[in-house]
């Protein structure tokens, strides 16, 4: 048409337009009986074998594919509600650490990045801290998120383990960490990298307490994280299918220029080579975890044993018959000795 965009023709046509989209469509919907629009998260497909299980299904069953038992990945306030008894726990404030200490840009601002992590997870880094009951014992946990820029840590996440690590410590309660994490942040270079150190004085310092140090290795726990407090732990216990190591699989395979085997660095193949202690089902992991807390922190005194349970005294034990030992003696030494060359 060459007539102007304003003319009649044009704005007739516009209006017949918006009348089909707004009023007979819905109509024909109605009468044809449409289905309704359907929320996008109500089903979830497993990334092992590929099943759609239903979000219920899925949240009952601790995020664990009934199908093929893969374990999805969880959000650090879940984690810890899933192991602190009634789920229900005080989340420890960690101090504000300093906000991108180099100026770092790379096809975005850090900063940038941070608030966009923080926007979406609703987290102010990747690490939760919080105090609870774990099979009745006072227990602090730290959690990593891997849906906040991988887990990876930096100065703030560095201060939430040693925040945890005194808390323990002041509390006088073990220390277990949840791990999730790709590595060191790129983005804070070396601040990143001296993380590494900083935690593992903090470890120390539980150790130097008596207090015990377990670690919970989930998927994925690689690059400095492990290289630091992920393997310092006095009891390593791994969900099914973790993948644990320090570089990944291909840069290895480039590197020794050979096929590593079957199944290199997850849970199962770090149990079998001792690196890992224990290899725990999802739905197993609180009780596992108690009851090697109290393992580790020891039960009721010995005198508390005592007291409140009763005791059986023992008859004192029979005197022996010295008289058949004599006998037997005497008759053994009335024996003539064989005669000796």
């Amino acid at each position: 048409c060459q007539r102007c965009a304003r003319c009649a023709h044009h704005k007739n046509g516009d209006r017949f337009l918006s009348w089909i989209a707004n009023f007979v469509r819905p109509k024909l919907r109605e009468w044809v009986g449409g289905r309704k629009d359907v929320p996008d998260n109500l089903w979830h497909k497993c990334p092992g074998c590929g099943q759609m299980i239903f979000h219920r299904d899925l949240a009952k069953n601790l995020h664990v594919c009934q199908h093929c038992g893969h374990h999805m990945r969880l959000g650090a306030h879940h984690r810890l509600g899933m192991l602190f008894d009634d789920e229900k726990f005080e989340q420890i404030n960690v101090p504000r650490a300093v906000v991108d200490p180099l100026k770092f840009r790379d096809i975005k601002k850090y900063s940038d990045r941070l608030k966009e992590s923080q926007t979406k997870t609703k987290m102010t880094d990747a690490i939760v801290v919080g105090k609870g009951a774990v099979g009745g014992r006072t227990t602090v946990m730290a959690a990593f998120d891997f849906s906040f820029m991988g887990g990876s840590m930096g100065i703030a996440v560095g201060e939430g383990v040693v925040t945890a690590a005194r808390a323990a410590i002041e509390a006088k309660a073990p220390l277990v960490v949840l791990t999730s994490s790709g590595g060191a942040r790129m983005q804070e270079g070396i601040h990143s990298l001296m993380q590494l150190a900083r935690t593992t004085i903090a470890v120390e310092e539980v150790r130097d307490a008596g207090l015990p140090y377990i670690v919970i290795l989930c998927d994925p726990t690689t690059g400095g994280v492990s290289a630091s407090l992920a393997m310092l732990g006095d009891i390593h216990i791994a969900e099914p299918g973790a993948v644990i190591g320090f570089a990944g699989q291909r840069v290895i395979e480039q590197t020794i220029r050979e096929t590593l085997p079957e199944g290199f660095q997850r849970a199962e193949y770090l149990y079998e080579h001792g690196m890992v202690d224990m290899v725990v089902p999802r739905a197993e992991l609180r009780e596992t975890l108690a009851r090697v807390i109290d393992l580790l922190m020891g039960t009721k005194p010995l005198s508390a044993v005592a007291t409140d349970a009763k005791v059986e005294v023992l008859p004192p034990p029979k005197a022996k018959d010295t008289t058949v030992e004599k006998s037997s003696s005497t008759a053994a030494g009335d024996v003539d000795e064989p005669a000796r060359d």
